[in-house]
């Protein structure tokens, strides 16, 4: 299976935090991103918050990818991430500095958003 394949499907946050601050579970639990073949919804609370498409990306260390905005919150924003599949889980760092994160961390003082994901059933 490749990269783009094995992305596909409806993801949860299970966790999140920006700059180091954690995200309350209630808030974080009504996020969930549905990817397909190169394309990104977000939702919130089952309403559509932003929209885009993404391509994998190469990146020294790490897996990566980039997401462009084309509606929403992050409307004409490229957003670089580094990702990591771990079983039911994807685990992805955002740089929404526009810099791609260097490593699975959100430290106090970046614009790095670091989320876990788990696989929804279809």
């Amino acid at each position: 299976m490749d990269e783009a394949a094995a992305l596909a499907g409806h993801w949860q946050i299970v966790s999140a935090e920006l700059a180091g601050e954690k995200m309350p579970d209630l808030v974080a639990h009504k996020i969930e991103i549905e990817l397909a073949a190169s394309t990104y919804t977000v939702r919130f609370n089952g309403e559509i918050a932003d929209q885009g498409t993404f391509a994998l990306a190469p990146h020294p260390t790490a897996k990566a990818l980039t997401l462009k905005g084309v509606a929403g919150t992050n409307a004409g924003r490229t957003i670089p991430a580094i990702y990591r599949l771990d079983g039911p889980h994807l685990h992805i760092c955002y740089g929404l500095d526009g810099v791609v994160p260097g490593a699975f961390a959100s430290p106090s003082g970046t614009a790095h958003f670091l989320a876990m994901y788990r696989r929804r059933p279809a």
